[in-house]
């Protein structure tokens, strides 16, 4: 920043001259006070003898050319005098160049140069602390709000009449039978691979065979409903904080509290059931595909036929391991909606706020899908099944 009053190609030598008399003494300043000619003008400004008491008036009428640099070696100049009892004042001040001394007076507050140090462990448990409190209140807020979720579910169910039955159907074509495809061809290919890294293990002790009991075991009750269900948070979880959190900023939400509406009951209840009722429906497709898969690979790589391996699939089936898959799929349902839908209402002022909330809802929904699986497997192995 720059403020000229000179044409002058070549800028002047800037001084200064303090002029004694009867009355208040004056320091004129001449010259170009640019970046330039800032060290003739700091060395004019000290071999000045200032004063010891009273008072002093700045004259910068006759300085031809001020920028920022000059400016703050006035301003400096004025401090020290000031710091030492002479009263100051400006005069000969255009009101631009006002404007640039106050400016620089402004911007002359102390700051550290060097950051402070502090101990990489004490900043490590600093954010580990910050992170499990973090956590715990939002584990809270979700317990509440599946508290509020289950209240408008039973609700409806006691007066169908106030359950949204299209919004149901609605949901349950963009959560359910989209994602089939999807699901479908992830599966499949899972069970192609789990069948030949099984087969090339297995043959270098002769029990290829096995790997129908391994893809049995491994898809119907883990393979199958794990997979699924981080599908349906990458995909529909995020839908869901994505579609909400969009109304939070438009305000929709306030508008449907304005009008007596539960968002809740309009917004959230819909979405959980379309889960809860086609999560099921998802992984007993993605065990036939995830078997398919596998099937495929071991007659290519093991020349098991299809009727083998049908019948193989007979002996290893069992009805525990069918379920243990089936009885996962409705409480990761509503994980996944619960976390969806609670980002969603979490969205406010921007949408960065949008964009980082739903990438939240789909991690914060996987975490839980999978602590949950851990629960599950540890329970089910206590019990014996």
């Amino acid at each position: 920043m720059a403020v000229k009053a000179s044409p002058a190609s070549v800028p002047e030598v800037p001084g200064c001259k303090l002029i004694r008399g009867q009355g208040i003494p004056v320091l004129r300043l001449g010259g170009t006070w640019t970046v330039a000619t800032a060290r003739e003008a700091d060395r004019s400004l000290k071999s000045t003898a200032w004063p010891g008491r009273g008072a002093l008036t700045l004259d910068i009428s006759g300085v031809q050319g001020l920028d920022t640099t000059g400016a703050w070696l006035i301003h400096r100049t004025n401090s020290g005098l000031r710091a030492q009892g002479l009263k100051t004042v400006y005069t000969g001040l255009t009101p631009q160049r006002r404007r640039l001394l106050e400016q620089v007076g402004r911007s002359t507050e102390p700051c550290d140069i060097v950051p402070a140090r502090r101990s990489y462990i004490l900043v490590m448990l600093d954010g580990i602390g910050r992170g499990i409190c973090q956590a715990g209140r939002l584990a809270w807020q979700i317990v509440g709000f599946l508290g509020r979720v289950l209240t408008c579910l039973a609700r409806g169910l006691l007066n169908p009449r106030r359950l949204r039955t299209t919004s149901i159907v609605h949901h349950m074509e963009q959560v359910g039978l989209n994602a089939v495809p999807i699901v479908l061809l992830i599966q499949f290919l899972i069970g192609v691979v789990l069948a030949y890294m099984g087969a090339q293990q297995l043959l270098q002790f002769g029990a290829q065979v096995y790997v129908v009991d391994l893809l049995t075991i491994g898809i119907l009750r883990e393979l199958g409903i794990l997979l699924t269900a981080v599908i349906i948070a990458g995909r529909s979880g995020s839908a869901f904080t994505a579609q909400i959190g969009s109304m939070m900023l438009n305000e929709e939400v306030d508008a449907m509290r304005s009008m007596g509406v539960d968002p809740v009951e309009l917004l959230v209840v819909p979405r959980v059931m379309a889960l809860l009722l086609t999560m099921p429906l998802l992984v007993f497709l993605a065990n036939l595909a995830g078997l398919a898969g596998g099937g495929l690979m071991t007659w290519l790589v093991l020349d098991i036929t299809p009727p083998t391996f049908i019948a193989r699939l007979r002996d290893a089936f069992t009805v525990g391991n069918f379920t243990v898959g089936m009885i996962k799929a409705p409480f990761f349902a509503l994980v996944i909606g619960l976390i969806g839908c609670h980002q969603g209402f979490r969205v406010a002022g921007s949408s960065e706020s949008l964009g980082r909330l739903t990438t939240e809802a789909v991690v914060q929904a996987l975490f839980s899908v999978i602590v949950l699986d851990a629960l599950f497997a540890i329970f089910f192995s206590n019990i014996g099944l």
